[in-house]
């Protein structure tokens, strides 16, 4: 059961949205909602001057960092107070990854950003933080990209592997309580397959009181498949596995997972 949410924030506007998206989703269903900022060390610690007899840097950027974390912790209680919750921001210090990671222990679901006050100047497709995090974290995950919105029904991506069956029991505890249906896409080149996972995810899902929807895709890439699917569908959220039926082909996540993570318009929770 999802009952606490943590959302992590740096307060750029591309952070904003995740703030927004994830108490949004505290409210509509009734979870006690928290946040986190991170004052990053590799800004606040002078570098080393390896000898050269250079002088540290003025002490007002280390004040100024702290100041600006303390302002993002004020916007994220006012922004919750605006969604009718009661929910304060933590400010604490280090590196961001593995403090928002620490931080995430104590919830059911950590929401954060895809992109975050560095997303101008990156080279990736997802922002060095969000990267860490999903590397180190061990519950749940909800990415979401700038301008996500949470309305509209749930894909769920289903391949039949332990983190889709965890998936859809996340899917259709959300789809419940958020009064949405659930959009079943399968991606299989063996249609016998393709069958038996539907009659799968039918036994998972049971009888719920939201429509389900079913769609599968026999050629292209999955996770292009997955978001194309999603789109066509106007999900406000894609749910599935953090690890596919292949544990072992990228080292933070799933192939499948990553690339959808990486590419999606739309917000994706990752189950563990």
């Amino acid at each position: 059961m999802i009952e606490t949410i943590l959302v992590a924030t740096d307060g750029s506007e591309a952070s904003a949205s995740a703030e927004r998206y994830g108490l949004q989703l505290a409210k509509r269903v009734g979870a006690r909602a928290s946040g986190v900022t991170v004052v990053e060390d590799r800004y606040t610690r002078p570098p080393s001057d390896s000898g050269l007899g250079a002088p540290p840097p003025p002490d007002g950027v280390d004040a100024w960092r702290k100041s600006r974390a303390e302002a993002v912790a004020r916007r994220f209680s006012e922004r919750a107070r605006a969604e009718g919750l009661e929910a304060s921001c933590e400010t604490v210090q280090g590196i961001a990854d593995d403090r928002i990671v620490e931080r995430s222990q104590g919830s059911d679901l950590l929401v954060l950003g895809r992109d975050g006050e560095h997303a101008p100047y990156r080279t990736g497709l997802i922002g060095s933080t969000a990267e860490g995090v999903l590397r180190k974290i061990n519950v749940s995950s909800l990415v979401v990209p700038q301008g996500a919105e949470l309305k509209g029904p749930l894909l769920l991506a289903f391949d039949g592997s332990p983190g889709s069956r965890l998936a859809a029991k996340t899917a259709v505890e959300l789809a419940g309580r958020l009064s949405e249906s659930i959009v079943v896409f399968v991606d299989s080149k063996d249609k016998g397959r393709a069958v038996a996972r539907f009659d799968e995810v039918r036994r998972l899902l049971g009888s719920l009181a939201v429509p389900v929807r079913e769609a599968s895709s026999t050629l292209g890439r999955p996770d292009v498949k997955s978001v194309d699917a999603a789109r066509e569908a106007g999900a406000g959220l894609i749910v599935m596995g953090a690890f596919g039926r292949n544990r072992i082909t990228e080292y933070f996540l799933g192939s499948n997972a990553a690339a959808v993570v990486r590419t999606s318009p739309i917000a994706v929770l990752l189950a563990r």
